[in-house]
C-alpha cells in the first residue's frame, strides 16, 4: 500500500493506507507511544485510529500495555469516554479505531481562550466526575487524566486515552522505579508508591485539572518535572485565581492522602450544593480565531488521544516571575529558588585550572592511565563516634568534583572528601535546618555554597573549609557563576556581576532588551545566555560576556526551543511542541553563519534532561528513555528504555554514559551500543518514600565515577569495569 502523504517524515511515514478495514486519510497527531489518524469505515463512518510506532510494536511488554489498554477503553465505552469501535493488538502495527468526536482538548481550550469562567467551570468539574464514577464503576483507574485528554464535545467533556490506565485486577505491574503519569497531574502515592495506585489518585489529578481550567497553570507549578514531583508530596496547592465557591472542593482532590479525597459520587453531590442546577449542555465557549496552521478544532482536538507516555525532566528548570510561574521554596533535596535554569553550574572560562575536568561536555574521563582504584562508599554526615553530624538525616549527598578532592552538600554540613579513599577531610556545619538543594560550586579557588534556603552565599576554602566571604542573597531571584564571575539577577531586572575570589560588585547594569535576565552556562564556554520563549513561538537567545556585562550577541530563532548546550562555537537546543515540555527534536545552531541542523528523533520525549559531548548529545527522558544523537551526522544514533524514572542529568566520558536513579542507583550505558553495561546496587535512604527534587549527575573523571545516593553515602567506582559493580 502506498504511504499517507501527510504523516511526516521518518518511519512512520511509511504507514499502511488501512489498518484493518478502515482507510487512514489524515494524520491528526503524534506521541510517545503512536500515531492517531482521521479515518473512514467502509460505510463512510469516521473513526480515530490509534496505530503503535514500529519500536514498540516489536516490544512483548508494550504489546501487553496495548492489550490492556484496549480492554480498557471497552470496558468504560459510554456517555463519557470515546467509544471503541475496533481494534487489533495482535496486527503487525497494532491499533485501535474509537468513535470520532469533534471538539478540542481542555488543554487547547484553555491556551486559546484562557481560564474558563465560573459556571463552566462547574460543568467542568461535574462532567468529570461523572464520567470518573463510570470508569472507576467498571475496574479501571485512569492515572492520566490531564487536560489533554479531556475532550469538549457538544454534550460535555469526554474523558479519552486509556494507555496506561489498569484495571484493579490487572496482572502488569509497574516495574521498581518505574514511574507512569506526568508529573503536574500525578497523585502523591504515584511518587511515592506507583504499585499502590487507586480510584483516588484520579481525583487528585481532576483538582489539578480543575486548577489548570481555572488559571492556565497547574497547583504546582515549575517547568522541571523533578520540582514539582517534590511539591506534589511535599507542598500545598497554589489555588489563587480558583474561584472561591470551587476552591474547598478542589482542596479536598488535592488532599495528599488518598483516603482524604473525595469520591466522584460525593464531588457530584458537592456540587449540586454549589448550584442547584448544571447544565453539560452548550459546554464549549465561543471559539476564537484558529491557529494559524489551519487544522479544524476537532482534529486538533482529538489528535490529543495518543498515549503520550510516562512523563519526564527537563536538565535546568528556569525560575520565573509572571507568565504563569511562580517562585517555590523547597527543603531537602529542592531546587534553591534563588536560582535560575535549575543548577547552580560550575563553569570554566579559559586559563581556570581545569584539572580533573568532570564529564559533562569535557575532555578527560576513562581514557586515563590512572593507577588501579578501589572502589569505596563513605557517609560524609558521620561523625567519628558513628552519629550523624548535624541533624539525624542528612539526605542526599550534593557532590562537585575538585582536583582529587570531591566537595559535598547534605542538610546541616558541607564536607570534603579525598577523592582516592573517601576520607572526610573536613566537615563545615550548617544550621541544623539548612538543607542546601544545590552541588558547591568551584570559581575563584573557591567553594561556593548556597545557604539559609536561597538567601545566602557561602564562599569557602576547599582545602581547609574555612569561610571566605559571604553574600546576602535575598533580594536575587536569579543566581549563575560564570567562569571567575558570579551574576546575580536582582528582581527589578538589573544584573551584578560580582568576582567569585573576592566576593566583591566588578559591575551592575540592565541586559538590552531582556526584561527578565535569568541566565544559563556551560562547562568550557566563557559566555552566559539568556534564553526565552515569545507568545508567538519564537525563542531568543542573547549571548552575554560575564566579566563586563556587554551583549556579545543576540539571535531570535524560530519555534520554541530550550538551551542546553554549546559545542565548538554551535549551540544546543532541545526543539519543544505539544504538551508539558514534549521534545521532538534536537538542533544545533552557529551564531557565526546562521547554519542550523535539525535531528528529528524517532519517537518523542517528554522534558528530557540532556548532556553535550562535542557531537553527541544524549538526552534521559522522565521515564528513562536514554537516546543518543549526533548533531554532525545529523542523526539518532541509539535508543534504550532504561527503565529507570527522574534519573539524574546523564554524563558522558566518550565510551559511557552514566546516570543516577532516584533508588540510590548508579547506572553505565555503552556510549557506541546503547547497551547497558552495569549499575550498582540499590542504596534507598530511611525515608525511601520521600520525593527529592533533583539528584546531582555523577562525575566521570580519570575512569572514575562518583556518585551520590539517598542514604547519604558518596561513593565511587571503577568506570573501566562497570560489569564489575
Amino acid at each position: 500500500m502506498s504511504p499517507q502523504r501527510n504523516t511526516g517524515a521518518g518511519a512512520e511515514a511509511e504507514l499502511p493506507a488501512y489498518a484493518g478495514h478502515y482507510r487512514l486519510e489524515e494524520r491528526l497527531g503524534s506521541g510517545g507511544m503512536g500515531v492517531v489518524h482521521l479515518a473512514r469505515s467502509t460505510s463512510g463512518m469516521k473513526v480515530a485510529v490509534k496505530v503503535v510506532h514500529a519500536q514498540f510494536a516489536r516490544d512483548p511488554e508494550f504489546r501487553g500495555r496495548f492489550r490492556q489498554e484496549v480492554a480498557a477503553a471497552r470496558r468504560v465505552s459510554g456517555a463519557f469516554t470515546a467509544p471503541v469501535v475496533d481494534a487489533d493488538p495482535e496486527a503487525e502495527r497494532p491499533w485501535m479505531a474509537t468513535l470520532f468526536i469533534p471538539g478540542s482538548t481542555l488543554a487547547e481550550q484553555v491556551k486559546r481562550n484562557g481560564p474558563m469562567r465560573s459556571g463552566e467551570l462547574r460543568r467542568l468539574m461535574a462532567g468529570l466526575a461523572e464520567a470518573l464514577r463510570d470508569i472507576h464503576r467498571v475496574g479501571v483507574v485512569h492515572r492520566d487524566l490531564k487536560p489533554s485528554n479531556v475532550l469538549l464535545a457538544e454534550d460535555g467533556p469526554k474523558v479519552i486515552d486509556f494507555g496506561i490506565s489498569r484495571p484493579k485486577d490487572s496482572e502488569l505491574r509497574t516495574e521498581t522505579g518505574k514511574l507512569i503519569g506526568t508529573p503536574p497531574f500525578m497523585a502523591p502515592e504515584q511518587f511515592r508508591r506507583p504499585r499502590e495506585v487507586g480510584p483516588a489518585a484520579d481525583i487528585f489529578a481532576l483538582g489539578s485539572v480543575m486548577v489548570h481550567a481555572a488559571t492556565g497553570r497547574g497547583p504546582f507549578d515549575s517547568d522541571s518535572p523533578y520540582v514539582v514531583a517534590y511539591q506534589v508530596v511535599h507542598d500545598e496547592p497554589d489555588l489563587t485565581g480558583v474561584p472561591g465557591n470551587l476552591a474547598p472542593l478542589v482542596v479536598r482532590c488535592l488532599a495528599k492522602e488518598p483516603e482524604d479525597r473525595p469520591t466522584p459520587d460525593e464531588l457530584m453531590h458537592e456540587l449540586r450544593s454549589v448550584a442547584a442546577s448544571y447544565d453539560t449542555q452548550a459546554f464549549i465557549p465561543s471559539q476564537r480565531v484558529l491557529e494559524e496552521s489551519g487544522t479544524e478544532p476537532s482534529e486538533q482536538g482529538f489528535a490529543q488521544e495518543l498515549a503520550q507516555g510516562p512523563a519526564p525532566v527537563p536538565a535546568q528548570a528556569e525560575v520565573r516571575r509572571g507568565s504563569g510561574r511562580r517562585r517555590t521554596a523547597l527543603a531537602a533535596g529542592a531546587l534553591a529558588v534563588v536560582l535560575s535554569g535549575g543548577a547552580l553550574l560550575a563553569t570554566q572560562g579559559p586559563g581556570e585550572d581545569d584539572s580533573g575536568k568532570d564529564a559533562r561536555g569535557n575532555p578527560g574521563g576513562s581514557h586515563s592511565t590512572s593507577p588501579a582504584f578501589t572502589a569505596w562508599s563513605a557517609r560524609p554526615a558521620k561523625s567519628a563516634t558513628g552519629a550523624a553530624a548535624g541533624t539525624g538525616t542528612a539526605g542526599m549527598p550534593l557532590c562537585t568534583y575538585d582536583a582529587r578532592r570531591l566537595l559535598c552538600v547534605q542538610s546541616g554540613l558541607v564536607s570534603a572528601l579525598d577523592a582516592s579513599d573517601g576520607r572526610v577531610l573536613w566537615r563545615h556545619a550548617l544550621t541544623d535546618d539548612d538543607r542546601p538543594g544545590q552541588a558547591p560550586v568551584l570559581a575563584g579557588g573557591l567553594a561556593l555554597v548556597i545557604t539559609h534556603s536561597g538567601r545566602r552565599m557561602e564562599a569557602l576554602d576547599p582545602v581547609s573549609g574555612a569561610t571566605r566571604w559571604q553574600r546576602d542573597l535575598s533580594g536575587c531571584p536569579g543566581v549563575r557563576v560564570v567562569g571567575g564571575t558570579l551574576l546575580l539577577t536582582a528582581s527589578d531586572g538589573t544584573v551584578t556581576g560580582v568576582d567569585a575570589a573576592t566576593g566583591k560588585p566588578s559591575w551592575t547594569r540592565r541586559i538590552p532588551g531582556v526584561s527578565e535576565p535569568y541566565f544559563t552556562a556551560f562547562p568550557q564556554d566563557p559566555l552566559a545566555y539568556v534564553a526565552s520563549t515569545s507568545d508567538d513561538g519564537h525563542t531568543r537567545i542573547t549571548a552575554v560576556d560575564p566579566t563586563t556585562g556587554k551583549v556579545r550577541w543576540d539571535e531570535r530563532l524560530s519555534g520554541a526551543s530550550s538551551l542546553v548546550g554549546t559545542t565548538d562555537g554551535s549551540l544546543v537546543l532541545l526543539s519543544r511542541g505539544g504538551d508539558y515540555g514534549t521534545v521532538g527534536a534536537v538542533v544545533r545552531y552557529n551564531p557565526q553563519d546562521k547554519v542550523s541542523r535539525r535531528v528529528r528523533l524517532g519517537v518523542a520525549l517528554q522534558e528530557p534532561q540532556a548532556t553535550v559531548q562535542g557531537d553527541r548529545v544524549y538526552l534521559l527522558a522522565f521515564d528513562g528513555s536514554l537516546v543518543a544523537v549526533d548533531t554532525a551526522a545529523g542523526k539518532q544514533v541509539w535508543s534504550l528504555q532504561t527503565s529507570v524514572s527522574r534519573g539524574s542529568v546523564p554524563a558522558a566520558d566518550g565510551e559511557r554514559v552514566y546516570f543516577s536513579a532516584a533508588d540510590g542507583r548508579l547506572l553505565a550505558v555503552d556510549a557506541e551500543k546503547g547497551k547497558l553495561v552495569g549499575q550498582t546496587a540499590l542504596r534507598l535512604g530511611a525515608n525511601s518514600d520521600e520525593v527529592v527534587a533533583t539528584l546531582a549527575a555523577p562525575e566521570a573523571v580519570d575512569g572514575r565515577v562518583y556518585a551520590g545516593a539517598p542514604d547519604g553515602t558518596v561513593f565511587a567506582v571503577d568506570g573501566r569495569d562497570p560489569a564489575g559493580w
